[in-house]
């Protein structure tokens, strides 16, 4: 214990380490996950060794959480913003008004100091943000003495915990088995017809992470030319609408340069290129399809930009290609579209924006005339401390600023100014991504551990008040964090069938993601056998973790007044 009490950093990797170990136990379909396990096993080691952390280091750790989580928010966070998504606004504002009501009342009808009513407020919503935001506003309350702010603080931890725990249960078994039987429906037989209404009937799925496509729509051949005797390579070309390129032609034992005017002869072996579809039918034009031929072989470059033309947005892929003949011209394909963290098919009718990054293939020459046009080569292999750093200090700045609604002060802290800063920071890197690069491996491990190991601090020093609150408040805590959940659930889940009229499996995804409930949505997926869900859960998850960490310090401002 003297080991710990003088090393406080052992103890919060120690925290770490046996928190995601306890994270990993399943229950059924519930796992308490790596930050509830780290605040119970911090919470236990803080009352038993009594660890003294420095709270300068927690403020550090929660900077580098918040702004991480807004920055990979940005991008789907602003582009959410449209008529479309409006619908699911409202299942966003259900939940922050059925939340800060719930916690408000409590707080009055059972006289809950501004601690135990915030981490009620974070636990019931399964949103660990809050935990920050509201602790950073605790210790802004002038009226408070320090160990006030440093008792209530650690109610916040400890009511946060037990009904974490209630409320994470509550969403997952409310959501992936409870909703489905309400609506009648079969969760997976509904998700897989929604997707083939949404695919026109295709019935194609999408690929997981560990699959690659066993028919690659971009391939290249090489025919022998008997079909296509005294045809230039322009003109044939010409009669596949453009669609494949010649990219070498071997005579004997020379390769020979692929000019438009170059012309075919009896037994040339032929290398084309292009989508399967039109290669297959290019081989009727030319001749019988031989195997590959050794030095008949043309490398192919492969590289990701960001599309910033203004001129481009809203076109399909067709459209695009069509505007730009250096496509067609050089043999240039795009074989994929990535917005934000979502894959879309590259065919023809995909409409593509500003700011989606497509991976481009084609000859070297040909591509960066493409890319010239259109957009810029994406910088994503380091992370740019420099705008990382002065995101950072722009969120702190924000996060000083006072807003006085009569006798109550209002300010986001440094934890929502942060927020702020991440997601407009995101937002403006994905318009170009030329610069400001922040790989989303690097950004997401910097969210987590940042996450974590405030969490760590927060519960070590919470430690010695959790015993008294749960003497105290033992069984309000549960139950706070089982209405909390149904409340805002059972309102959505209304509100989302009979006036909004969302698709059922869109609606139980969008339900969790309001929750903010990583588990909820998985087990959903499960039962579901389907990503569908996943598409409503994206819209809300994205705009309550942006609004859900700012209800804490307006709990705390209002309760503090």
């Amino acid at each position: 214990m003297g080991v710990l009490k003088d090393h406080p950093e052992l103890a919060l990797f120690l925290c770490l380490a046996l928190g995601y170990l306890v994270g990993k136990l399943r229950v059924g379909p519930i796992t308490l996950g790596g930050i509830c396990g780290t605040l119970i096993v911090s919470l236990l080691l803080g009352a038993w060794a009594e660890v003294q952390v420095s709270g300068d280091v927690k403020n550090v750790f929660f900077a580098l959480f918040i702004f991480s989580l807004g920055y990979l928010a940005g991008p789907q966070f602003f582009a959410n913003l449209n008529r479309k998504s409006l619908r699911f606004f409202v299942l966003c504002f259900i939940e922050l008004v059925s939340v800060l009501g719930i916690a408000y009342g409590l707080a009055k009808v059972f006289d809950l100091d501004v601690g135990t009513a915030s981490g009620i407020l974070a636990g019931a919503a399964t949103e660990s943000a809050v935990v920050g935001t509201a602790t950073e506003a605790i210790g802004k309350l002038g009226d408070l003495t320090p160990d006030q702010i440093t008792q209530y603080q650690g109610h916040v931890a400890t009511a946060y915990t037990v009904c974490y725990l209630f409320g994470l249960i509550t969403i997952v078994l409310y959501t992936s088995q409870i909703m489905p039987m309400l609506m009648r429906i079969n969760l997976a037989d509904a998700s897989r017809e929604l997707w083939e209404k949404m695919r026109g009937g295709s019935g194609k799925g999408s690929l997981e992470a560990d699959e690659r496509a066993a028919l690659p729509g971009l391939v290249g051949r090489t025919y022998l030319v008997t079909q296509a005797d005294g045809r230039t390579i322009g003109d044939l070309e010409s009669a596949l609408g453009g669609r494949v390129t010649v990219e070498a032609v071997k005579r004997g034992s020379k390769v020979h340069p692929t000019a438009p005017d170059f012309r075919l002869s009896l037994s040339d072996l032929v290398l084309m290129v292009g989508r399967r579809a039109n290669i297959i039918e290019a081989g009727r034009l030319v001749g019988p399809e031989t195997p590959g031929i050794p030095g008949l072989d043309t490398p192919l470059t492969s590289r990701q930009i960001a599309l910033t033309d203004k001129a481009t947005d809203g076109l399909t892929i067709d459209r695009l290609q069509a505007q730009h003949p250096e496509f067609i011209k050089d043999g240039v394909y795009i074989t994929d579209v990535l917005r934000g963290d979502q894959q879309l098919p590259a065919n023809g009718d995909t409409v593509v924006h500003r700011g989606d990054v497509l991976t481009l293939v084609g000859a070297r020459s040909g591509l960066s005339k493409v890319v010239a046009k259109i957009g810029a080569v994406v910088k994503n292999d380091a992370t740019d401390f420099i705008y990382l750093g002065l995101g950072i200090v722009v969120g702190s700045l924000i996060g000083q600023l006072v807003v006085r609604l009569g006798d109550i002060p209002l300010s986001l802290g440094t934890g929502g100014g942060c927020l702020i800063s991440g997601l407009l920071f995101g937002w403006f890197r994905s318009r170009s991504q030329t610069f400001g690069a922040f790989p989303p491996q690097a950004a997401t491990t910097l969210k987590d551990m940042g996450l974590a190991l405030f969490i760590a601090c927060t519960g070590l020093v919470s430690g010695p008040q959790a015993w008294p609150l749960l003497k105290e408040y033992g069984a309000l805590l549960p139950f706070a964090g089982i209405a909390m959940v149904l409340v805002p659930a059972t309102l959505s889940l209304f509100v989302g069938r009979k006036l909004l009229k969302i698709e059922k499996p869109l609606l139980v995804g969008a339900i969790a993601g309001q929750q903010c409930s990583t588990p909820a949505i998985t087990a959903i997926t499960q039962t579901a056998r389907s990503s569908v869900p996943m598409l409503g859960y994206t819209i809300t998850y994205t705009l309550s973790n942006f609004l859900l960490p700012l209800t804490g310090p307006v709990l705390v401002g209002v309760l503090g007044a």
